[in-house]
């Protein structure tokens, strides 16, 4: 990443519902290569585990409602934070359309199969891993992609496949895939960075 970009004052969000581990595993990928970035994370679940991890990170959590991303609060604050981009890390809440609107292309979702394969309403964390099982798949993986009105359903960035070994379980292949998880979405999002920057 170039001087010019670590000199820059680059914002990124972060919503998550849950644990955080994706959350937290973006912020120290960032920190340990000494790029110039702003974290702030979002939370629509004031008991959920990203809160606690955000505490010991020392990244600022804000807490809002779910009318808050259905009326403006949420929308006029991303507006004044201006994000380089919005990263759904663990989000379980549909985003409105008044914030894809305003931040179209820099929205991102991580989703753990080969979008278009089971994705859409419900379809998240250890429900598609059972899906994927059940139907006998050979292969699974990650799909990043931008957020659009639909479930799953915006641009895909990057996917990354594994092979499934069969006898597997849904508790096997939800570790394999967080692994993927783990790898490839800090990757991903550095190299958006430089493409906006680039633009």
């Amino acid at each position: 990443m170039s001087t010019e970009i670590l000199n820059k004052n680059i914002n990124i969000i972060i919503f998550a519902s849950g644990n955080g581990s994706n959350a937290e595993n973006i912020i120290r990928y960032f920190t340990k290569t000494n790029h110039n970035i702003q974290f702030k994370v979002i939370t629509n679940n004031q008991n959920a585990g990203v809160v606690k991890r955000c505490e010991n990170l020392n990244i600022e959590c804000l807490i809002f409602k779910k009318k808050d991303f259905e009326n403006t609060k949420v929308l006029k604050f991303l507006e004044k934070i201006k994000p380089y981009l919005i990263i759904l890390a663990g989000f379980l809440l549909k985003i409105p359309n008044n914030i894809i609107n305003n931040f179209e292309k820099k929205i991102v979702n991580i989703h753990p199969s080969l979008l278009p394969k089971y994705g859409g309403k419900g379809m998240y964390g250890i429900n598609v891993h059972k899906k994927v099982i059940a139907n006998k798949e050979k292969e699974s993986g990650i799909s990043i992609h931008y957020v659009n009105g639909n479930y799953d359903e915006g641009e895909i960035i990057f996917q990354k496949s594994i092979e499934i070994n069969y006898p597997s379980d849904s508790g096997k292949l939800s570790k394999k895939i967080h692994k993927l998880e783990m790898e490839y979405l800090p990757k991903t999002i550095e190299k958006l960075i430089k493409h906006i920057h680039n633009e």
